[in-house]
């Protein structure tokens, strides 16, 4: 078991080493952070002032970040020409830093005969801390020529100064140097490694950083965990951090935030709910990121009432709240709703562009055309905003589920962008279900264009062709897929009961109750269809019979996981799907009298939305 410690904060600090024997290190001044005093002492000492008058007012500025003093005390010793010593010159340049006046702290790092460590380190860690990554990678780069080792506090600066350049080789070579300097496993250094590699996608080089590290910390823990749900590895990041709390991790906000994130993509809401009762229970601050990421998983668990409930007691609220329980609304469909909630924050808080995309979405979603119209005039109109690509997207989206094609196909041309795949995709879904063939030929043939290994394109080309039994063309489209080498992803579906996940995969044949599922399905099947069911078999894109048709669409993902969820929970308990493709028009009727005839309720979250199910009805009213 590793050592886990509870370091908290990760403060840059600067070793100067011991004092000079000048110094006084308990000089009241200093200890009293009388910053006036100290000031007022070097001034009457004039050009009499000496090293600990200096050392006591700048040494008060540092610890208050006063940088009118200390530029105060940095021209005094200019007018009485004192040249400083390293010491007093390398305490000048971390004011400057730690103040945020890079050209301060350059201009004194410059004037310096001779820098110490610290010195290099103060200034590239303020680089850094402004967002400089080029200057702070510019004045590492000169620090190695010079014959400087760095020690643990430059290499975790400058690792982060890699990750945010996006400069991964950079980043590796630093790597070996701390290899070289022996400070690999140390903990600072160990975690912006794996930091710099989990936001650069290598998780398994983070991984193996993660695994090195002697001890770990509550910042080293969230980082590793951060880069898996960031990746969208949630059991990985859920089983991770399972592991790490038996060992006594400690949390924090940024940690239970990046968990959550992982929850919202398992749709785990027992163990959401868990996680929102320990930050009851151990009375966590107020954290408004943390309270949105309790929003966000409650609406992707299918659970909007304790979203709204979170949502309704906060005592502050920013945008990003607002925006992230308009987005549970609309991808539930319920566009009255998002229009509700959005007249209501326009009272509170101004709009953003992501708050408009949010909007234009919840309309698409819900039905809203004219709304939604008018929304996106509105932004542009009495809001001044310039709508971006993105806007567009919705417009398009909301244009063509409503099966205007044709306006769609008009707004694309009227644009003052280039449409995106995106834009196309979402036109061609449309042209799919409302079987417009002409359109989506057009349509799909810029769309293979600009992605043409995307299997989803190909696809839903040949779900059009099927439905209009142009099976030709639907062999000739599968030809094509082989030619590209493309392969599309199957179709996976998943229920969380007792905290276990279980995954099903279309046409399972290694699941350990596979035979079990199977004999349930058919008596499901034979229920259902005397309740009225009809199979849509032109959901299934093969040339076969329609026997055949009907075994194959029995072998769904989703409906194995509903199966599933009826054999091992009672009425009362709703079962909560997740799909990572779109759930299809059989599949959705399925759920539909599954809903009725067991009276069960059912959520269903596919890749595109929510539906939930009710007494034969979806929330989603057959508009997907």
């Amino acid at each position: 078991m590793k050592k886990i410690t509870k370091t908290f904060l990760r403060p840059i600090r600067y070793s100067l080493g011991p004092l000079p024997p000048n110094s006084n290190p308990k000089s009241p001044r200093l200890l009293n952070g009388h910053l006036d005093s100290a000031l007022l002492h070097m001034a009457l000492r004039g050009a009499e002032a000496k090293f600990h008058d200096y050392d006591a007012a700048i040494t008060a500025c540092v610890e208050r970040r006063s940088l009118r003093y200390g530029q105060r005390a940095h021209a005094h010793m200019i007018k009485a020409r004192y040249r400083p010593s390293a010491y007093l010159a390398t305490r000048l340049a971390i004011l400057y830093a730690k103040c945020r006046d890079m050209g301060g702290a350059r201009n004194v790092f410059d004037e310096m005969p001779e820098r110490s460590i610290v010195a290099w380190t103060a200034v590239i860690s303020g680089y850094a801390q402004m967002g400089s990554h080029g200057e702070a990678l510019e004045l590492f780069v000169r620090m190695l020529a010079t014959g400087i080792l760095p020690n643990e506090f430059t290499l975790a600066t400058i690792l982060t100064s890699c990750s945010g350049a996006c400069k991964l080789d950079l980043g590796r070579q630093v790597h070996s140097i701390a290899i070289k300097t022996n400070f690999e496993s140390h903990i600072f250094v160990g975690s912006s490694l794996l930091d710099m590699y989990a936001k650069s996608n290598n998780i398994l080089e983070a991984r193996k950083v993660f695994d090195f590290l002697p001890e770990r910390d509550v910042v080293s823990c969230t980082a590793i965990l951060s880069g898996y749900a960031q990746l969208g590895l949630d059991e990985e990041a859920l089983q991770l951090f399972i592991e790490l709390y038996k060992e006594g991790m400690h949390c924090n906000y940024v940690t239970f935030t990046s968990l959550l994130t992982a929850l919202s993509g398992l749709s785990a809401l027992d163990y959401g709910k868990q996680v929102h009762s320990f930050t009851y229970r151990h009375e966590l601050p107020f954290y408004v990121v943390l309270e949105n990421s309790l929003i966000d998983m409650y609406s992707k668990c299918g659970s909007l009432t304790y979203a709204r409930r979170v949502f309704n007691k906060m005592p502050e609220r920013s945008s990003v709240s607002w925006n992230t329980m308009i987005v549970g609304y609309g991808k539930h469909g319920l566009g009255d709703e998002v229009i509700q909630l959005f007249n209501l924050m326009l009272r509170e808080v101004k709009p953003d562009r992501v708050t408009f995309m949010a909007v234009l979405s919840g309309c698409s979603h819900g039905g809203l055309v004219d709304e939604g119209l008018s929304i996106f005039d509105y932004m542009i109109k009495e809001k001044g905003l310039k709508p971006e690509i993105g806007h567009y997207g919705c417009v398009v989206d909301l244009l063509g589920r409503a099966g205007r094609i044709e306006k769609a196909l008009d707004f694309i041309k009227s644009m003052p962008f280039e449409p995106t795949a995106a834009m196309w995709g979402s036109l061609l879904g449309a042209c799919r279900v409302h079987i417009n063939i002409p359109a989506g030929e057009f349509v799909a043939k810029r769309l293979l264009d600009i992605e043409p290994e995307n299997a989803g394109n190909y696809v839903i080309l040949s779900n059009i062709y099927a439905s209009a039994s142009r099976w030709q063309d639907v062999v000739d489209v599968r030809k094509l897929m082989m030619e590209k080498a493309v392969i599309k992803e199957p179709g996976r579906s998943w229920i969380n009961l007792d905290k276990v996940i279980h995954t099903f995969y279309s046409s399972d044949r290694f699941h350990p109750k596979k035979g079990e599922i199977e004999a349930k399905i058919k008596e499901i099947y034979a229920k259902i269809k005397e309740a009225g069911f009809v199979p849509d078999l032109s959901c299934v894109l093969h040339d076969v019979d329609d026997e055949q048709k009907e075994r194959m669409l029995l072998g769904h993902s989703e409906k194995l996981a509903i199966t599933f969820g009826l054999m091992g929970t009672p009425r009362s308990f709703m079962l909560r799907i997740t799909k990572n493709l779109r759930v299809c028009v059989d599949c959705h009727n399925f759920a539909k009298f599954v809903s009725m005839v067991y009276e069960r309720e059912i959520s269903l979250r596919d890749s595109n939305r929510f539906h939930l199910f009710v007494k034969g009805a979806c929330s989603c009213g057959d508009y997907w």
